[in-house]
């Protein structure tokens, strides 16, 4: 149903849905990126690669997508696996409630479903951890269901292809308007393919992007939502290896965050600690750390030993990797 808001504004003229269409799939099928979950239309593949995107970039996701699913190659294996092993094989990736809700997901499939995925993406929204934009990019991409998807690239074309910043709903109704039916699945990865590669946020490749000619802003840019002020924080973590083991300490099951993950532990009182043996610097959402290092005996009671051989396969915090890979503990 086209938006009233989108219809009238006489700021937002519509684009020609017919043309805008064309334009851009032919862009994207001579343009798109060769992307492994792309070989085909598996809906577990293109469902582990939404999950693993959100909030990632490819580059980053490639090298864990190939050894998540070397790991678990399908459902029934994700599904039989222990909790903790699916959160060690996503170890680096963050936002570590990702992969809780997927294996979760995944238990309900097979548990519920005989390991069928559902078709259709009201369905899909009934599985844990999947929303409405997971949901209707796996239905579209995996099942040719004609729904529209929104994320950021997306909403960041719409908002410059009818010139200001539209609220979610709209941006949800101008994707329906414009979604090509025969091709669901192709059109909402090439709008989040343009998005990604030619809309982008602060200079936009307007002279290479295919619906140049039907945008209303044509590089002048709505002017964005401030994003909030990134935070600063500093952090001791202590560092205690003999033996060939690592200290580490297991964050308690019922934490807000990370709940169950290895870490090294968290230092109440630097000045009276030794010694830094390292600093490096360590982002999550809206906070900067200075992560400072020290060689310190520990106290028994916060952890306990592990050999490095076997702290490889633990649910590390991305942080506590990091950390240990710099230390070349593992």
């Amino acid at each position: 149903m086209p938006s009233a808001v989108l219809a009238k504004s006489p700021r937002t003229p519509r684009p020609p849905a017919a043309e805008f269409r064309s334009a851009l799939l032919e862009w994207y099928d001579v343009h798109k990126r060769d992307l492994p979950w792309r070989q085909d239309r598996n809906p577990y593949r293109v469902w582990l690669s939404e999950i693993m995107l959100q909030q990632t970039r490819v580059a980053a996701v490639l090298e864990h997508y190939r050894k998540f699913l070397e790991r678990f190659p399908n459902v029934q294996t994700l599904a039989a696996a222990r909790e903790s092993t699916v959160l060690a094989a996503w170890s680096g990736l963050g936002y570590y409630r990702r992969a809780r809700m997927l294996h979760a997901a995944a238990r309900v499939v097979m548990r519920q479903h005989k390991g069928t995925f559902p078709g259709s993406s009201e369905e899909w929204q009934n599985l844990p951890g999947i929303g409405r934009y997971t949901a209707a990019a796996v239905a579209s991409i995996a099942f040719n269901e004609p729904v529209a998807v929104v994320d950021g690239n997306v909403a960041r074309v719409l908002s410059r292809l009818y010139g200001r910043n539209l609220e979610s709903r709209e941006s949800w109704e101008a994707a329906a308007n414009l979604l090509a039916l025969r091709r669901p699945g192709d059109f909402n990865q090439a709008m989040m393919e343009l998005g990604a590669t030619v809309c982008v946020p602060r200079q936009p490749l307007c002279l290479s992007c295919p619906v140049f000619s039907l945008c209303a802003s044509q590089g002048d840019s709505p002017r964005p939502r401030r994003k909030p002020a990134q935070t600063k924080r500093q952090i001791d973590y202590a560092l205690h290896c003999r033996n060939g083991s690592v200290f580490l300490c297991r964050r308690p099951g019922d934490a807000s965050l990370m709940p169950g993950m290895w870490e090294l532990p968290e230092i109440a009182n630097p000045e009276a600690a030794s010694k830094v043996l390292l600093t490096l610097r360590h982002s999550i959402t809206v906070t900067d750390y200075i992560v400072r290092v020290r060689q310190c005996v520990p106290q028994r009671s916060q952890g306990r030993w592990v050999t490095s051989s076997r702290a490889r396969g633990l649910p590390l915090t991305g942080l506590a990797r990091k950390i240990l890979r710099v230390a070349g503990i593992i």
